[in-house]
């Protein structure tokens, strides 16, 4: 992980292998960002020109490299793009910031140092920025064939490591505040890392039992409580979903509880994640073209996973309890068929109709078990519908709820961290599509809204009177394209963000 520090030096007197310089878009062409004006002021204040020249034009992620003036102990100056120039007398926006430093600190793998001279009004600011340079910096290669030298570890197969050290400048290493928003920053960027490399892990190496063990491991190091429920307990127990759906693998299902409390807590807050370590569909299976990334659908666990860390690093004063239904979805002579019905840890029956809807089934006994505690309020989170990828694309995540409140906390605190979202609702017409003539109900309805089917879905599985809000990251918890900003390829550590934000904001009473 890339070290961070606080600094007040000038840039030219800096020793790094870059300064990175934030460049903003302007009615007129490129204009340099504040922080950046002893850079500027060593060119003989033609930075903006020497950049248009060179094609840059402040453009949102833009990264434009040139060679550090005279002077300069660093070799390089890296002249990032923030967007659009802000009205006068406000500043950047922190998401605009946090892209900034991710786009640079990606271009800057392989270097030991950067400081990064981009425009901090508070420590706010300084937070946004560290975050987007530990997000940035992040690289998944162990799996590459990095040799045997230990000294290679770390090191991708091309021999660029993640960017070593990075300095902010301008902020105020002595200012608690500013330590603070540091502090917070390296602990969510970190944990969210964590949860990236989960969802990147190949299946073979991730099934629920290594999910589980890894689990407890964090655990046991940040003072978490945890249990492990195997499939003796959960044949005990009743937790006919969880066990349908793992049915099929010889690799058995989990449940996972992670309990962080504070002794100061006065509101207690229930995360659950869907954890599939990989899903073939079952005996409904994928089509080939659909199987090649479902290693990530364990997204919504992993973030569950990593915010309950989080909450615990940071010690915030409010009970977080993260329960991760974990499952492997395959298909076999023992797997749940399209007709089989199963009976749910609630009492409830559930008739199959299609065994790749098994994401619902999984969080319905785990938002069953977590109603049991009565939480003030449940999140869960979930790589569920290919419908909402349909409505809302790939970088947009859904929220449901069962309250309009909550709903709109919820949608404000993922808006704050900067993860894009949008209300959902949960039409109650579409409940009459999931009547069974066999059981209680069927796992699958209409398909026009099936998103929306799948949220009401899992509200019947919500206890009585507990606010509750369903999160379906389907389409931006796994990036099939190319990286952007602090978004790597691959497992992208979506939700973290907000469900840390949401715990903030239970911890001192400002949420809903």
């Amino acid at each position: 992980m890339t070290a961070l520090t606080l600094s007040t030096a000038a840039a030219p007197g800096l020793r790094a292998d870059a300064i990175v310089i934030g460049v903003a878009k302007g009615a007129e062409g490129p204009v340099v960002a504040p922080g950046a004006e002893a850079v500027d002021k060593a060119y003989d204040g033609r930075l903006a020109g020497i950049l248009e020249t060179l094609g840059a034009s402040g453009a949102e992620g833009e990264v434009t490299k040139l060679p550090a003036p005279a002077g300069f102990k660093a070799p390089l100056v890296v002249a990032v793009g923030l967007g659009a120039e802000p009205e006068k007398d406000s500043g950047f926006d922190a998401e605009a910031l946090r892209r900034a430093a991710g786009a640079a600190s990606r271009g800057l793998a392989g270097s030991q140092k950067a400081a990064f001279a981009l425009p901090l009004t508070d420590a706010a600011d300084a937070g946004a920025v560290a975050e987007g340079v530990l997000l940035g910096a992040y690289t998944f290669d162990v799996y590459k064939d990095n040799g045997k030298d230990a000294k290679a570890r770390g090191k991708a197969k091309n021999g660029k490591a993640p960017l070593a050290e990075a300095s902010l400048l301008g902020g105020k290493p002595r200012d608690r505040v500013y330590k603070a928003a540091i502090e917070r920053a390296t602990a969510v960027a970190e944990e969210l890392n964590r949860a990236r490399d989960l969802i990147n892990m190949p299946p073979n190496d991730l099934d629920p039992e290594a999910f589980a063990a890894l689990a407890q491991t964090a655990a046991k190091e940040h003072g978490i409580k945890v249990q492990v429920l195997d499939v003796k307990a959960l044949e005990k127990g009743g937790y006919g979903g969880i066990l349908g759906v793992g049915a099929g693998s010889a690799a058995g299902p989990r449940l996972v509880k992670l309990s962080y409390t504070s002794s100061k807590a006065k509101k207690h807050l229930a995360f659950v994640g869907k954890g599939i370590t990989y899903d073939s569909g079952g005996i409904s299976l994928k089509p080939a073209g659909h199987n090649e990334t479902m290693k990530c659908d364990m997204s919504g666990a992993a973030a569950v996973f990593a915010a309950v860390v989080a909450a615990a690093r940071l010690g915030l004063e409010v009970n977080v309890t993260g329960w991760l239904a974990l499952a492997e979805n395959m298909p076999s002579g023992s797997a749940t068929r399209p007709g089989d019905v199963l009976r749910m840890y609630s009492g409830k029956t559930v008739e199959v109709l299609n065994t790749d809807a098994e994401g619902r089934l999984v969080l319905a006994d785990a938002l069953w078990a977590a109603s049991e505690e009565k939480p003030d309020a449940i999140v869960d989170v979930a790589t569920l519908t290919g419908a909402m990828m349909l409505a809302l694309g790939n970088r947009t995540f859904g929220i449901m709820a069962n309250d309009d409140a909550f709903r709109t906390a919820v949608h404000e605190a993922a808006a704050e961290v900067g993860e894009p979202a949008w209300p959902m609702p949960l039409p109650e017409h579409l409940r009459k599509g999931m009547d069974s003539p066999t059981a209680d109900m069927a796992n699958m309805g209409e398909r026009m809204g099936g998103g929306l089917v799948a949220g009401l879905f899992l509200r019947e599985f919500v206890g009585e009177g507990i606010t509750w809000a369903h999160l379906d990251i389907a389409g931006p918890a796994f990036n099939e394209g190319g990286p952007f900003g602090y978004t790597p390829k691959g497992g992208t550590g979506t939700a973290v963000r907000t469900l840390v934000r949401v715990a903030e904001l239970a911890a001192v009473g400002d949420l809903g």
